[in-house]
């Protein structure tokens, strides 16, 4: 991977800035997922590249998508989709593609934007594969702003609507560093008639008990199966193992990636998680100095101030395959072990 920094844009590029684009493209589109914003934002740049031959205009793509994971902190994701659109796009070029430059430049841009539409396309097939594991009286817990996950809870909501059987409620684990984003996911589904119980992330050992399946998106799929996602989602897929219950991942295939981690902290990205400390912090939230001002701190610790916790905001973990029941895909349903098969099929 490439590390902060080390990547040289490309001389007739520098006028396009791909990490600006890449962001205002996830800003305009709530419901945009990070590797078809940075296909996007590539093909912005083709569009606007002065490129004068195919492999100048090939190493264009190839320079700049190592640029943009060159500056974005958790890049697993998004290098999902551009080393997938790097592939597609040399391998829909044609045998005869040594003629008129423009001409190959509009067929690449024409297979680009049919790649996209495909990647977009993919959430409502995972719907319609996903929603028959939510059964009548079932209870689902999940966790996260996953957008596929909550377009499958949704067809299985419609499902319910428009006559069928299939009456479930929902477990969702809330998020204290990202509340608005959990509130915002609670609301969507109750708003579809569906019951939601809201729970802390310390709850769910406690929860597992009256949950029949669990659903979870991911940020990225990896080569033996397992899942890159939302920190605390490697916990709940332990619980649910232990509790017996299946942990079923809803996610693009444009989000599989060619990467094999050996555990936890073998991702390639540097994560502010676990910090050791030898002073504590001065400054406290407005939660923390009310609950220091109502606690006599001084006549049990002396004169000190509370530590301020560690949000780990954007932290991801790793969910080895061993803990994953199926992957629900655009292609259909798949076990871990048939990813690497699918990688296979997607590159080479």
């Amino acid at each position: 991977m490439a590390s902060l920094g080390n990547i040289p844009q490309n001389e007739k590029s520098k006028s396009f800035d791909i990490v600006e684009t890449y962001n205002r493209l996830l800003h305009e589109d709530p419901e945009i997922t990070m590797p078809v914003a940075a296909i996007e934002a590539l093909i912005e740049l083709l569009v606007q590249s002065s490129a004068d031959t195919v492999y100048e205009f090939l190493d264009l793509v190839k320079t700049q998508s190592d640029y943009l994971k060159s500056r974005i902190p958790n890049s697993i994701s998004l290098s999902a989709g551009t080393d997938l659109f790097q592939r597609y796009m040399i391998s829909s070029m044609k045998p005869t593609s040594t003629g008129d430059f423009e001409t190959v430049r509009q067929h690449l841009l024409s297979n680009g934007r049919l790649f996209v539409s495909r990647a977009k396309a993919a959430r409502e097939r995972i719907a319609a594969y996903g929603r028959h594991f939510v059964r009548d009286g079932s209870v689902v817990l999940t966790h996260g702003g996953s957008r596929v996950v909550g377009t499958l809870l949704g067809k299985a909501a419609e499902a319910s609507k428009t006559g069928g059987n299939v009456r479930f409620k929902v477990i969702y684990v809330m998020n204290e560093a990202r509340s608005a984003e959990s509130k915002a996911v609670v609301s969507l589904l109750r708003a579809k008639g569906v019951p939601v119980a809201t729970i802390s992330e310390g709850a769910v050992g406690y929860a597992m008990g009256k949950v029949n399946l669990v659903i979870v998106g991911a940020e990225g799929v990896v080569e033996n199966g397992g899942i890159i996602s939302r920190l605390g989602t490697y916990q709940i897929a332990l619980l649910a193992k232990a509790a017996g219950k299946p942990f079923y991942v809803a996610a693009e295939s444009h989000k599989f990636v060619r990467l094999y981690p050996l555990g936890q902290y073998d991702l390639g990205i540097d994560q502010q998680v676990i910090e050791f400390e030898t002073e504590d912090k001065k400054e406290l939230t407005d939660d923390e100095r009310k609950f220091a001002d109502r606690t006599p701190t001084e006549e049990y610790f002396g004169s000190v101030d509370l530590p301020k916790p560690n949000a780990a905001v954007d932290a991801v973990d790793f969910t080895p395959p061993a803990l994953v029941s199926a992957l629900i895909t655009e292609t259909g349903v798949l076990t871990p072990s048939a990813v690497s098969e699918e990688l296979i099929s997607m590159w080479y």
